[in-house]
C-alpha cells in the first residue's frame, strides 16, 4: 500500500499544480473593477437596446475584450443602437484601450477634452464614425505614437485641424474626416512633419478652403487621397505627382483650374481618377494611356477639349468612363472601344463628338449604360447592339439618328433595358407603325422612354406602349404627337405619363381609368375633347394638368359635361354627322328627291301608255 501510495503522490501534486493554475488563470483574466465601472457609467449613460453584459467579469461581455491582466484593450460595438451618452469621459478610464469602434450609432459630444485622449497613450485604433459627435478636434492625438488610424467621418465636427494634432502620430496610416464641416486649409504637410507612413487621407464633403499646399509628394506610402466637395481653389501642387503609390485621387467639385499635367503619368498603378466638376482646361495628356490600371476616370463636367488620346485605348482595365460636359471632339466612330473588355458605363454626353454611332462599343460586352447625347452623331441603331446581354440605360438624344421603326424593333428586343432617352432624334420621321413592330414580344423591363421633341407625324402605336401586359414602363414622354391608344392601359405600373403639348384630339381613352399608380399626370395644351375618364387616380390631379384642352370637361375641371338626354337639339346635330364628322348635306337630297318624283310624275304615264 505505502508503495502504491508513493506511486500516487506526484500524480496528487500535479493535480494540485493544475488546479492552482486554473485558479490562478481565472484571477488574471479577471476584468479590473474601475475599468467594469467605466464601462458600466458608459453604457447606462445611454438610451439603447441591451446589450449581453450579464456575466460579472467585463472581458465575456458583448464587444469588450481584455489583454492577460485582465485590462480591458478592445472595445467594439459599432451599430449597437447606441444613442445619447456624455461620450467620451468615462472611457477615458480604459487606459489600456487599444481598440475603440462605435462606429454607426447615435452617440453625440466632443472630443475637445483633454482628460479623454490624454489617458488613451495605448490607443492603437478609433472609429468614431456615423454618430453625432461635434466641436473641435484637440490639440493633439494621444502622445505615445501607438495611433495607426483615425475615423471621424459623418459626425458634425467643426473648425479647423490643428497641425499640432498630427505631431505625435509617427504610426498613422489612416486619416478620415469626411463629411464633417472642417474648415481652413487641408493639412497637406501631414508627411513632412508628422505622420510619413500614412496610407490613406480623406478630408471629402467638408468646407476645407484655400489652394492644396505642397508637401503631400513626401507621402511615399500614401495611396488614397480624397478632398472632393470642399471650397479647394488654385492648381494642383505639381509634387502629388511624387507620391507614386497612389491608388486612388478624388478631388471632385471644388473650384481647381489649369490643366492636367502629363506628369500624371507618374502615377502608374492608379485605380481612381476623379477629377470631376473641377474647373480643369486645355487637352488630355497624350500618353494618358501609361495609367494602364485605371479603372475610373470620372473627368466630367471640366473645360478639357480636343482629341481623345489614342494612347487611352491602352487603359484596358476601364469600368467607368466619364467624359460629359466638356468641349473634346473628332469622329468618335474612329475609336476603337473594343479594347475596354470591362467597360460597363459609358458617359460622353454633351460634347462635339462627330461620326457615325461606334460600332466598336457593342464589342464591350459588360456594358450596362451608354449616354452619346447631345453631340453631333448620325446614322441607324444597328442590330448588333443585341449582343449587350446586360444594356440597361441607353441614351441617344439630340442627335441627328435615322429610320426610327428600325431602331424600336430593334431595341424593343434588349432584354435587360431599363432606360430609353431618344430625345429630338429621329425628327421629322414617321411614327412606327403597329405593323412594323408588331411581332416584337419586347419593352419586358423598360422604365422610362423618352421619345420627346421628335415631332414624329402619325399616330403613336398601340405596340410600342402596350404590346405586353408585363411590360414595366414607369415613364412616358412623347411631344410632339397625335393621339393616345386604348393599349396604353396595357402598362399597368406607370407612375408618369406627360405628353403636354402635343397635338393629341379626340377623346382621353376610357382605358386610362385602369392606371391605378399614375403618380404623375399631364396632358395640357392639346386638342383633345370629352369626358374625363373617371378614376380615382385622373380625378385627383390638379385640374392644370388638363389646361390647354378647351373642350375637356368632367372633373377636375370646373366645366360640367352637358348630359345626353338634356341636349337634344345638340344631340340631333351630332346625329347628323357620319363618321367622319362631316354634316349630312339634308337640303340637297331633298331637292334629288324632289326632281325624281316630279320627273317621274310627268313623264311616268306618257312611257306606260307608249309601252
Amino acid at each position: 500500500m505505502l508503495v502504491q501510495v508513493d506511486h500516487l503522490m506526484p500524480h496528487g501534486f500535479l493535480f494540485i499544480f493544475l488546479f492552482s493554475s486554473i485558479i490562478s488563470t481565472n484571477i488574471i483574466h479577471a476584468c479590473n473593477q474601475t475599468e467594469s465601472s467605466s464601462l458600466l457609467s458608459f453604457i447606462l449613460s445611454l438610451s439603447s437596446p441591451p446589450l449581453n453584459w450579464t456575466s460579472l467579469d467585463c472581458c465575456h461581455w458583448e464587444g469588450i475584450s481584455c489583454n492577460h491582466d485582465g485590462w480591458v484593450t478592445d472595445v467594439d460595438l459599432p451599430s449597437k443602437g447606441l444613442k445619447g451618452g456624455n461620450f467620451p469621459l468615462s472611457l477615458g478610464n480604459l487606459t489600456h484601450l487599444r481598440y475603440l469602434n462605435l462606429s454607426h450609432n447615435s452617440l453625440y459630444g466632443s472630443l475637445d477634452q483633454s482628460a479623454f485622449f490624454l489617458s488613451l497613450n495605448n490607443l492603437e485604433i478609433l472609429d468614431l464614425s456615423y454618430n453625432l459627435l461635434s466641436g473641435e478636434l484637440p490639440d493633439s492625438l494621444p502622445s505615445r505614437n501607438m495611433i495607426r488610424m483615425v475615423d471621424l467621418s459623418s459626425n458634425h465636427f467643426y473648425g479647423v485641424i490643428p497641425s499640432s494634432f498630427f505631431q505625435e502620430a509617427r504610426n498613422l496610416t489612416s486619416f478620415s474626416v469626411s463629411n464633417n464641416t472642417f474648415s481652413g486649409s487641408i493639412p497637406s504637410t501631414i508627411c513632412l512633419h508628422s505622420s510619413p507612413l500614412i496610407k490613406l487621407l480623406d478630408f471629402s464633403l467638408n468646407k476645407f478652403s484655400g489652394n492644396i499646399s505642397p508637401g503631400l509628394g513626401q507621402c511615399l506610402q500614401l495611396q488614397v487621397f480624397h478632398a472632393g466637395y470642399n471650397n479647394l481653389s488654385g492648381l494642383l501642387p505639381e509634387d502629388i505627382y511624387n507620391a507614386t503609390t497612389l491608388e486612388q485621387i478624388a478631388l471632385p467639385a471644388n473650384s481647381l483650374y489649369g490643366a492636367i499635367s502629363d506628369r500624371i503619368v507618374n502615377l502608374t498603378i492608379l485605380t481612381i481618377l476623379d477629377l470631376n466638376s473641377i474647373g480643369f482646361s486645355g487637352l488630355l495628356p497624350a500618353n494618358i494611356g501609361k495609367l494602364s490600371n485605371l479603372k475610373l476616370m470620372l473627368l466630367y463636367a471640366n473645360k478639357l477639349e480636343g482629341l481623345l488620346p489614342s494612347s487611352l485605348m491602352n487603359c484596358t482595365k476601364l469600368i467607368e468612363l466619364s467624359l460629359r460636359f466638356n468641349n473634346f471632339e473628332g469622329d468618335i466612330s474612329a475609336i476603337n472601344f473594343s479594347s475596354f473588355s470591362q467597360l460597363s458605363k459609358l458617359d460622353l454626353m454633351n460634347n462635339n463628338f462627330t461620326g457615325m454611332l461606334p460600332t466598336s462599343l457593342y464589342s464591350c460586352k459588360s456594358l450596362k449604360a451608354i449616354r452619346l447625347s447631345i453631340n453631333h452623331l448620325k446614322g441607324q441603331i444597328q442590330p448588333e447592339i443585341l449582343s449587350l446581354k446586360y444594356l440597361s440605360f441607353l441614351s441617344l438624344g439630340f442627335n441627328s439618328l435615322t429610320n426610327v421603326t428600325g431602331a424600336m424593333k430593334i431595341l424593343m428586343r434588349c432584354e435587360s433595358l431599363l432606360f430609353l432617352s431618344l430625345t429630338s432624334s429621329f425628327v421629322g420621321e414617321d411614327m412606327p407603325s403597329d405593323e412594323g413592330i408588331v411581332e416584337c414580344d419586347g419593352f419586358q423591363k423598360l422604365r422610362l422612354l423618352d421619345l420627346s421633341h421628335c415631332e414624329f407625324s402619325g399616330q403613336i402605336p398601340g405596340q410600342l406602349v402596350g404590346n405586353s401586359s408585363k411590360a414595366l414602363v414607369f415613364r412616358l414622354v412623347i411631344q410632339p404627337n397625335f393621339s393616345i391608344p386604348d393599349q396604353i392601359s396595357n402598362l399597368k405600373n406607370l407612375e408618369i405619363l406627360d405628353v403636354s403639348v402635343n397635338h393629341l384630339s379626340r377623346k382621353l381613352p376610357a382605358s386610362l381609368a385602369s392606371l391605378n399608380f399614375l403618380k404623375s399626370f399631364n396632358v395640357s395644351y392639346n386638342n383633345l375633347e370629352g369626358p374625363i375618364p373617371r378614376s380615382t387616380q385622373l380625378q385627383s390631379f390638379n385640374a392644370s394638368v388638363f389646361e390647354g384642352n378647351p373642350k375637356l370637361c368632367g372633373a377636375p375641371l370646373p366645366n360640367e359635361c352637358r348630359s345626353i338626354n338634356g341636349d337634344g337639339g345638340d344631340n340631333k346635330n351630332h346625329q347628323d354627322e357620319d363618321q367622319n364628322g362631316h354634316q349630312i348635306p339634308w337640303f340637297y337630297i331633298s331637292v334629288l328627291l324632289g326632281f325624281i318624283i316630279g320627273f317621274w310624275g310627268v313623264f311616268g304615264p306618257l312611257m306606260v301608255k307608249k309601252t
